[in-house]
């Protein structure tokens, strides 16, 4: 018997509980850094020794860091589940837990690229993509073409290369599940929208949410607790 797709969007908030503070802050900062220095290819442009030490920092932080239940109950769907996580966290936290299929929307902390890296939309060439694991990279770290080496990370004006391998993974789900995202950044906040006008969708967050849509359940709780709410609901042993 064939199983039932589902489409998992995560957020900061399943990783928060981890001690992974979320991406963006009320005040605009991240980290204590204002947003726009250390999230943006202009930033980049502009200082990109301040970003290297800032991905550094989260690479370090990263290391110290387990997946929580929250992260474990989404791997546990696979054994009931055709799942497929798409995340817009850039840590490797589902990797970790046991997810095996994963889109990873704005990069993954623990991998570079040379900054002359590629179109962006041609989703950047796995051979130009290599994995450092928790190390550093500083300046004059080059690229075996030569390039400086940069963090794979998406930035604020920058295509988002994936997005529509996730709108194809969520128009083929049969339920949709979206855990610890505001529904703010775009254009992950639009996905839920092409789930099929039949598909259920759960949301996870302990704050209110802007989607309106007659198909959203919201399990208005933090993500451990909601994802043991939703894995109830699916009668998951």
């Amino acid at each position: 018997m064939k199983k039932e797709k589902i489409a998992v969007l995560t957020g900061a908030g399943v990783s928060a509980e981890s001690g992974i503070s979320t991406f963006r802050d009320s005040d605009g900062l991240w980290e204590n850094y204002n947003v726009e220095d250390v999230a943006s290819i202009a930033g980049w442009y502009r200082n990109p020794g301040l970003m290297l030490d800032f991905y550094n920092e989260r690479r370090a932080q990263l290391a110290t860091v387990k997946p929580n239940e929250a992260h474990k109950l989404i791997a546990l769907l696979e054994k009931d589940y055709d799942v497929t996580v798409i995340t817009q966290n850039i840590d490797n936290l589902h990797e970790r837990a046991g997810s095996a299929r994963i889109i990873h929307l704005h990069g993954e902390l623990t991998k570079v690229r040379p900054e002359n890296c590629c179109n962006e939309m041609d989703g950047f060439s796995e051979k130009a993509v290599f994995d450092i694991g928790y190390g550093e990279i500083h300046i004059g770290d080059k690229a075996p073409n030569g390039a400086q080496l940069r963090p794979h990370i998406v930035w604020f004006g920058e295509a988002v290369p994936k997005i529509e391998k996730a709108i194809e993974t969520v128009e083929a789900a049969d339920i949709m599940l979206i855990v610890g995202t505001s529904l703010q950044v775009y254009p992950a906040a639009g996905l839920y929208r092409y789930a099929g006008p039949d598909t259920p969708i759960y949301i996870i967050d302990p704050k209110d949410v802007p989607a309106r849509d007659s198909r959203i359940t919201h399990i208005k709780d933090v993500a451990t607790k909601g994802m043991e709410t939703f894995k109830n609901i699916l009668n998951i042993k």
